[in-house]
């Protein structure tokens, strides 16, 4: 038996020590935005925030997990109002055919509550971590800067590359 804590519902699940958080999160929560890509780790499609901070959950045992809060894209939207990494990825087409979303949302937000007022530089380097394929990163960046508050002159230069 497992507790976990998922985007601010309680849940006690049995779960066989084996079985990973992304699968747990799936299929017996129902979370499906949490998306599995390469299941080793190297796409970051399956990032969550476990206990505040960006974690693989393909490679996350549930058990592992036992005790901690887990969020996943599903919680970051309140009361149907969006995160502001959601309204900013939209406004900045930091997204084309969505199979990384969640995923990149997922660390944005960690990365902004890290990074706040980081460079763009910094930023980039970061989101790096997660793949994707369709958008060239230039408006996931955008959008993430203008969350983290970059400056002005930082934030014109992410339009350039």
């Amino acid at each position: 038996m497992i507790r976990l804590h998922v985007n601010g519902a309680a849940h006690e699940l049995e779960v066989e020590p084996r079985r990973l958080l992304a699968d747990v999160l799936r299929e017996e929560l129902g979370l499906t935005g949490t998306h599995l890509g390469c299941e080793h780790g190297v796409c970051g499609a399956c990032t969550v925030l476990i206990d505040g901070e960006a974690a693989r959950s393909c490679l996350t045992l549930a058990v592992q997990a036992d005790g901690a809060d887990v969020t996943t894209v599903e919680g970051l939207a309140r009361d149907g109002v969006l995160h502001p990494l959601q309204r900013a990825f939209a406004a900045e087409h930091g997204l084309q055919c969505g199979f990384c979303t969640p995923g990149m949302l997922m660390l944005a937000v960690d990365v902004v509550t890290e990074l706040a007022g980081a460079e763009v530089r910094d930023i980039r380097g970061a989101m790096g971590a997660n793949l994707c394929r369709c958008t060239g990163y230039e408006g996931i960046v955008r959008a993430v800067v203008t969350v983290a508050g970059a400056s002005t002159e930082e934030r014109a230069g992410t339009r350039s590359g």
